[in-house]
Parts: structure tokens; sequence; C-alpha cells
């Protein structure tokens, strides 16, 4: 059974940096899009980033600048580096790949924590 697994989630102050890594138990053939995803208390799931198999990028506004999605196709893991951090990013934050035979797989959450 496939699974995800995120690392990296923690408490930081404003202004800090944190990087997220999401890698799968078992290797995945055909990723093409890998996927941030978070979601804060009471609110909606929003895409962050993502990233295609070609290494094309795409982020929410509220992070460019401040946030880097990087994959490293031969450890099907995926990275999020994230800078200048605000407490708006406090959030649960989740990876999803998807494949060319259009298998999904979704990891379980890690909690940031950005204290003002």
């Amino acid at each position: 059974q496939v699974q995800l697994v995120e690392s990296g989630g923690g408490l930081v102050q404003a202004g800090g940096s944190l990087r997220l890594s999401c890698a799968a138990s078992v290797r995945i053939f055909g990723i093409n899009d890998m996927t941030w995803y978070r979601q804060a208390a009471g609110k909606q799931r929003e895409l962050v980033a993502s990233i295609t198999s070609g290494g094309s990028t795409n982020y929410v506004d509220s992070v460019k600048g401040r946030v880097t999605i990087s994959r490293d196709n031969a450890k099907n893991t995926l990275y999020l580096q994230m800078n200048s951090l605000k407490p708006e990013d406090t959030a649960v934050y989740s990876c999803n790949f998807k494949t060319r035979w259009m298998s999904e797989y979704w990891g379980q959450g890690t909690q940031v924590t950005v204290s003002s």
C-alpha cells in the first residue's frame, strides 16, 4: 500500500523558515503533478504550490517569493521550502501525487504553526 509521509512541520516564529518533505513509502511510477495543499482551521483547503514532471511550478499568490517547491524524482520525494513565514501560513500542509494513469495519493498532513 502506497503511503505519502510528510515531515518538517512544527512551530516557528514569524519570519522564520521551515522545509517540508513528502516521501512515498514505495516506488511510484509515472508521477506527473506533485502538489502541496494546506488547510487552516475553519477554512477550505487551498493549493499552495505544484510542480509538474517537467519542473514547471505554480504558486498561490500569497506565498509567491517566499516559498519554493521542488522534487526529487529518483527518490519520489517532494519538498517545500518556506521562508519569511507569517502567522497566516499556519495550517495543516498535505502533499498530493498524481500519476499519468490517474492514480492519486495523499499524505496525512503535517502541522505548521507560525507565532507572531
